[in-house]
């Protein structure tokens, strides 16, 4: 059976493959352009041999190569001594993943997922630098929730409170330009990923984007036959006739976008932020209230102490009530 993934159609799976099968090209041979050509030219014919023939100028795009090999040397360094040095040198390294969790090659929902790594692991393999190092681990979480491609999607909205979503929030694929999927907020999901990346804060954004709804529904679990799921499945036919458990909140109707302090944001607000807190044993630290970059809550004041996230953490993130 042929599925539709429903990814972004760059390249970056046959680019995976070919570093799986040990045939793919590195930098390092970029400065060795005869050692490069002769392996591009060999990676060719084994395509050719795999999909058959297909129109490919080889001596076209080497010449290609032979350029960018030019313009891309300066910046080409070895990247392991560089980030260790800066570690033990006292600097600050700032880390950007991208695509969450369950697009991860490992964690995610296989095969609707992308070819890496996008795990807080995926800091060690793709920097070269020990675990010891990662410091601090903020997961960045809509205040619903949103997929672009295939794959379940249990707190799916196929109605007026999805298509409010993706209006209102602009939800649109950056690559593909595609509408994403909205949904409530699924915090089964939250939870996931939160015991696998081991996340010290969460950074809520888009709340502004649920200033106008009357209610609004949090996912709290998943049934399956009357029975509680104890965390997220990797079964995706299992996933797929979950039922969700949700828990509903009365919305605030007010425009946040000029908050800039917790206090200042609607009850109904601040009771929605803390129940994400209360559900994952995280303590939220920054909340977006708008598209600016200065449209955000640093919400220092409302983090939970360190022995209420130690004590009710693990029980709250594999999804057990307290």
């Amino acid at each position: 059976m042929i599925i539709s993934i429903g990814t972004t159609r760059k390249g970056i799976g046959p680019t995976y493959s070919s570093k799986a099968s040990r045939s793919g090209l590195r930098v390092h041979h970029l400065y060795n352009f005869e050692e490069f050509s002769e392996k591009f030219r060999t990676l060719v014919e084994n395509k050719h041999k795999r999909y058959g023939a297909f129109e490919h100028d080889v001596e076209a795009e080497l010449a290609r190569y032979k350029v960018l090999a030019e313009q891309l040397k300066p910046y080409v360094i070895d990247s392991v001594y560089f980030m260790n040095k800066a570690l033990k040198d006292k600097k600050k390294v700032l880390v950007e993943g991208a695509n969450a969790l369950m697009l991860d090659l490992d964690w995610g929902t296989y095969p609707y997922v992308t070819s890496s790594n996008t795990t807080i692991g995926g800091v060690c393999t793709g920097l070269g630098i020990p675990p010891q190092t990662i410091q601090k681990v903020v997961g960045v979480v809509k205040a619903y929730t949103t997929r672009v491609g295939g794959g379940p999607f249990p707190t799916e909205q196929l109605n007026e409170i999805g298509e409010y979503l993706q209006r209102v929030g602009f939800e649109v694929g950056v690559t593909t330009g595609r509408k994403r999927r909205c949904g409530w907020l699924d915090m089964v999901v939250v939870n996931y990923s939160t015991i696998i990346n081991g996340y010290t804060s969460l950074n809520i954004t888009k709340l502004d984007i649920l200033d106008q709804l009357d209610e609004i529904k949090i996912g709290v679990a998943y049934k399956v036959d009357g029975k509680t799921l104890e965390g997220f499945p990797a079964n995706l036919s299992l996933l797929e006739n979950v039922e969700v458990v949700y828990e509903t909140m009365p919305g605030w109707k007010t425009d946040i976008s000029k908050c800039r302090n917790f206090a200042d944001l609607p009850v109904n607000a601040q009771k929605y932020i803390h129940r994400i807190e209360e559900i994952c044993g995280v303590p939220v630290e920054w909340i977006g209230v708008g598209a600016d970059r200065d449209d955000m809550v640093h919400a220092s004041d409302l983090l939970l102490n360190e022995d209420e996230v130690e004590e009710g953490a693990l029980n709250k993130c594999i999804g057990r009530k307290s």
